[in-house]
C-alpha cells in the first residue's frame, strides 16, 4: 500500500502496529493469560515467546514483504488488541486470513466485529484482494458471534488444523469474497442487510467437531 493502513468507525479504529506498541501489547498479553490461552496459537516444537519487540519487528517485516498487515485495535485511542491479516497470496488466489485477540476488559463493546469489518473492507479495497478467511475453533462462541454478525459464509470443518493451546485443534472455516459485499462489510452490517444464515453450521459438522 502507498499509505499506512488506518480506518475507524465510532470509537473503534485499526492501524498499522508500531515498534513502540510492543510494551503495551506485551502487558496486555501477559495480563490476559487466562482469557487468551484457550484460543492462542502455540508452537508444537517449543514454547511461545512473549518478546513483543521481536514479534513486532517480524510482523513489520512481513508487511514490508507484502505477505501480512499487522494491525492494532484501539478503543477511544487506547490499544485493546491485535488484528493480523496474514498469509496474503496474490495472483490467481488473491486471498488472506484474519486472526485477532482483544483484552478481556474491552470485551462486549463491539470492538472485534467492527475491527474485522474495517480490516476486511481495507483488504478488499486498498489491497484489492478477492477472498478473506477466518478460521475459528468450534468452542469459541465469542468469535463465532463475530462471523455471524458480519455474515461471513461457512465453508466447512478443518480437522486438526491449527496448533492451539498445546494441541492440534479442529476449526470451522468462514470466508467472504469481494463480490459478495460491493457496499462493504461494515456498511452491510450497520444497515442490517447481513444474510441471517450465512454463517450457519450444518448439524453434521457440529456433531463431528
Amino acid at each position: 500500500m502507498d499509505t499506512q493502513p488506518w480506518r475507524e468507525h465510532g470509537a473503534v479504529s485499526i492501524r498499522l502496529v508500531r515498534s513502540r506498541d510492543a510494551r503495551v501489547l506485551q502487558q496486555e498479553l501477559i495480563g490476559n493469560r487466562s482469557w487468551l490461552r484457550p484460543w492462542e496459537a502455540t508452537n508444537p516444537e517449543g514454547a511461545i515467546s512473549f518478546d513483543m519487540r521481536a514479534g513486532v519487528r517480524r510482523l513489520l517485516q512481513q508487511y514490508r514483504d507484502g505477505v501480512g498487515v499487522p494491525l492494532v485495535m484501539e478503543y477511544d485511542g487506547e490499544v485493546c488488541g491485535q488484528l493480523n491479516v496474514w498469509g496474503i497470496s496474490r495472483g490467481s488466489l488473491s486471498s488472506a486470513t484474519i486472526g485477532y485477540w482483544v483484552s478481556e476488559r474491552f470485551a462486549g463493546k463491539g470492538i472485534t466485529p467492527t475491527s474485522v469489518a474495517l480490516a476486511t473492507d481495507l483488504c478488499f479495497t486498498e489491497l484489492r484482494l478477492h477472498r478473506m478467511e477466518i478460521c475459528i475453533r468450534p468452542e469459541n462462541a465469542a468469535s463465532l458471534r463475530v462471523v455471524q454478525k458480519l455474515g461471513f459464509r461457512y465453508e466447512g470443518l478443518r480437522r486438526r488444523y491449527i496448533h492451539i493451546n498445546g494441541d492440534w485443534r479442529d476449526h470451522y472455516a468462514f470466508a467472504l469474497v469481494r463480490d459478495e459485499v460491493p457496499e462493504g462489510v461494515l456498511a452491510r452490517w450497520i444497515s442490517g442487510r447481513v444474510p441471517a444464515d450465512a454463517a450457519a453450521i450444518p448439524p453434521s459438522d457440529t456433531m463431528s467437531a
